[in-house]
């Protein structure tokens, strides 16, 4: 709302959702959902820039004030958690942002550490690449449980630099696909061109840059999707590790 201020509205409501669900978001199933909405009276969104609201780094402010990666990480965010995000915009009237997130019973805690426990488990060195450092310090304890050597940066720049050091010491590379500088896809192919048999597992929250498809032609061994699930993360790890 820029330096003139404005309205911000933040609400939190409980809706019941049955055959109508699908006419609200073509992902949403009949059930009961949080709809956490976000509004404000801003300048609102031109047609041609709510299309492309959820793409990595797509923003309409200028370089100093930074990129747009927050809405495309809130969208992998709520896709993994069988959610779902609505929009509703006009120019001069503000946006409104409707977060759908559906709510289960809580599992028995017995189970979710029996779970954890019957995980795959070894101790083969990974070195772990994201820009967000608030999803690094999320990995690094993820990873711990599961008894692997983690080493971890922020920069697909400093990560190439360290392997291009030392390119036998690691056993896996976990990397995310949307960075800048160099993407995931780029800092895989300079990796492989200097150890051509390094597994590499590229991660996203939303892409159009690279499929699943395109992403194992080029000898990736794996693409997960955000939000990283230990669960999924493990079996992936293992799977990769194993065929090697």
């Amino acid at each position: 709302m820029g330096a003139n201020g404005g309205l911000l509205e933040v609400r939190l409501n409980t809706i019941a959702m049955e055959e109508q669900a699908s006419t609200i978001h073509p992902d949403l199933h009949a059930g009961t959902y949080l709809d956490i909405m976000v509004g404000d009276i801003g300048h609102g969104l031109a047609p041609d820039v709510m299309e492309r609201i959820f793409e990595p780094y797509f923003t309409t402010k200028v370089e100093e004030e930074g990129t747009g990666l927050g809405l495309a990480v809130i969208h992998g965010i709520v896709k993994g958690h069988s959610g779902a995000i609505s929009v509703e915009s006009a120019v001069g009237k503000g946006s409104k942002f409707h977060v759908f997130l559906p709510i289960h019973e809580p599992s028995a805690p017995t189970a979710e550490v029996k779970e954890l426990a019957a995980l795959p488990k070894s101790k083969e060195r990974i070195l772990f690449i994201d820009d967000e450092l608030d999803i690094v310090e999320i990995a690094k304890e993820m990873f711990k449980p599961l008894g692997y050597e983690v080493v971890t940066r922020t920069s697909s720049i400093e990560a190439l630099e360290l392997f291009r050091s030392k390119p036998d010491y690691f056993d896996l590379v976990i990397s995310d696909l949307t960075m800048p500088n160099m993407t995931g896809g780029q800092l895989a192919r300079r990796m492989m061109h200097i150890r051509s048999d390094i597994p590499i597992i590229l991660c996203t929250g939303f892409s159009r840059e690279m499929t699943k498809e395109q992403a194992l032609s080029l000898g990736i061994k794996d693409f997960l999707m955000k939000p990283l699930d230990i669960c999924e993360m493990a079996v992936a790890i293992r799977h990769v590790l194993d065929k090697k």
